[in-house]
């Protein structure tokens, strides 16, 4: 520790047709190497166009520019940023893989000590003399090495070269203390793009907003007002020559198709709403510290089984106020506690049969399945059916008007309704697809993403745009005498999940050219599918939900004999 060394690791046997094939195919693939000092990744600065770009771990070689050759990285210079602090009084601030302590070195030594408070290295592509280097012994000492500009210097990749490998550390004083470690790897960039998005989103919100208005204070009210001013006679000649929302006023509580289906999706996505906002509320405010790995997974499963009631809840009401009756409710919570743990269960063991099948370590163990198998039906599912106990003894929501016996006829229309449906999703995203590029960086390319902050904000506004757009597309529809609102209403704002898988296609595509092999794409579009559901079951019971009490005011403020 604190000593300056450059060693020498050790030296390949000739290099076969076999191994160069696959050191050039993971080359050109862009496969990275990551590693991990005191919790740090260690981190790389490359300059591209005047401008440091900081990135996690290191490539496995390189390729020059119009170059057929490929060149592999050897030799690694570390440099490890020390801080160094007085031991008498002292309290250390740690953030390692147990989370946030708080370590008084008080009582302990009084002596002086060193905390690593980071991690960097330049990797170099060296033309050792194999001859010289065999001679050593593992960890021997080497003279300091400067990373060779000229390919002629550095190791090629081909047949019967033998490659050794050697590193070298640098022990540098800093004063960067220990709470702020973390900053160089989550330091902001494209600041003005965040703001960006945010502003965008803003706007569509306003536009939105001012049509509610208008649907609100001049269409509705004034309707209303002239409705409630006349006396009956006059009401009964008016119902004869009404138009538009007024006529479907014993149709539109009617009962939807696949009633079931409907609460089920609508109580998950309560599920996945309540744990998405919940956890970003928590990360935005410094709760999930990025140095206890995995706490933003952890957090989510734990949140996702406990909100099982509210799911349950939400889907067993809906049925109720839909069949008037609370019987089947052990069924809806059964299925609400199934339906989409059980589509990510089946994506999951797709995924994991053809990483098994191709010999990848990244398959999920049994052992790990047992837990997830477990943690569903041991606590999520008993939970679930909780709340739709709950959900039985909650008051049903009574609808303001009558049902008529016969459902009324539906004027035809010219263009179907499932256009302007998928069309209201671009609305939504609009308001997130800058963030999700961010995170999809961050997910596929090895990329900090720590800017909760603005993603609470774009949430915010996610939530609000996927109401405005629910509200406005359920109004036209009743408008055009169209009362089988429920579905359009959950897809006029779920619909943005189409949008998502699209945009997670053209980033395979444009962005993860590095990704090789029909394995990886299909892994990337698995999860991409799996999060699409996800986003489609959040966003369509913002907008169902929103609809729903936007028509059940409209219809309450109507005078029916």
């Amino acid at each position: 520790m604190n000593v300056n060394e450059s060693l020498y690791v050790c030296t390949t046997s000739p290099l076969n047709e076999h191994e160069v094939k696959l050191l050039k195919q993971r080359t050109r693939d862009l496969y990275q190497v990551n590693m991990i000092l005191d919790n740090l990744p260690v981190m790389r600065i490359a300059k591209q166009n005047g401008v440091s770009i900081q990135w996690t771990g290191f490539p496995v070689g390189f390729t020059p520019p119009n170059s057929n050759d490929d060149y592999i990285i050897n030799h690694l210079k570390f440099k490890v940023l020390v801080h160094e602090y007085e031991g008498s009084g002292v309290q250390i601030i740690g953030t390692g893989e147990e989370g946030m302590g708080v370590i008084s070195e008080a009582d302990k030594k009084k002596a002086s000590g060193y905390e690593i408070v980071g991690f960097e290295v330049t990797p170099c592509s060296v033309k050792y003399d194999p001859e010289v280097m065999t001679k050593l012994h593992m960890y021997d000492s080497i003279s300091p090495v400067n990373c060779p500009l000229e390919l002629d210097k550095s190791q090629i990749i081909r047949e019967r070269e033998r490659i050794s490998f050697t590193y070298e550390v640098e022990f540098v004083k800093s004063d960067i203390r220990w709470p702020s470690r973390w900053d160089a790897y989550l330091k902001m960039e494209g600041a003005r793009v965040h703001w960006f998005s945010i502003l965008n989103s803003l706007m569509v919100i306003t536009f939105l907003a001012g049509i509610v208005f208008v649907i609100f204070l001049r269409t509705v009210r004034r309707d209303l007002t002239r409705y409630e001013e006349l006396d009956k006679e006059a009401q009964a000649q008016m119902n004869e020559e009404l138009s538009g929302w007024k006529l479907v006023v014993g149709d539109v509580f009617r009962e939807p198709d696949c009633a079931k289906l409907l609460c089920v999706m609508i109580g998950d996505g309560v599920q996945i709403t309540g744990m998405a906002a919940v956890t970003i509320v928590f990360a935005a405010f410094g709760f999930m510290s990025p140095a206890s790995r995995g706490m933003l997974l952890t957090g989510m499963i734990i949140l996702y089984l406990f909100l099982g009631i509210a799911a349950g809840y939400a889907a067993v009401r809906l049925w109720r106020t839909l069949k008037g009756t609370s019987e089947g409710w052990r069924s809806i919570s059964w299925s609400v506690a199934c339906f989409f743990p059980g589509i990510v269960f089946v994506i999951l063991t797709v995924l994991n049969f053809i990483l098994w099948g191709s010999r990848s370590t990244g398959a999920i163990p049994i052992s790990l399945y047992f837990v997830l198998l477990s943690l569903w039906f041991c606590i999520s599912v008993p939970l679930t059916l909780v709340g739709g106990f709950l959900g039985t003894r909650a008051e049903a929501i009574q609808y303001p008007v009558r049902t008529n016996q016969i459902p009324r006829e539906i004027p035809a229309r010219k263009y179907p309704s499932w256009l302007l449906v998928l069309g209201a999703g671009t609305l939504p995203f609009g308001t997130l697809f800058i963030e999700l590029f961010f995170i999809l960086s961050s997910i596929w390319l090895g990329r900090f993403y720590y800017v909760f902050g603005f993603l609470l904000i774009v949430l915010l506004l996610l939530i609000i745009v996927c109401a405005e757009v629910s509200v406005v597309l359920t109004y036209m529809h009743l408008c055009i005498e169209d009362w089988r609102w429920w579905w359009k209403a959950f897809f006029a704002s779920g619909s943005v999940a189409l949008y998502v898988f699209l945009y997670s296609i053209n980033y395979l595509v444009f962005d993860l050219q590095s990704l090789s092999g029909p394995v990886s794409a299909i892994l990337y579009l698995g999860y991409s599918m799996i999060m699409a559901i996800a986003i489609m079951l959040s966003t369509g019971t913002i907008g169902f939900i929103t609809s729903f009490y936007f028509v059940h005011y409209l219809f309450s403020s109507v005078k029916i004999d």
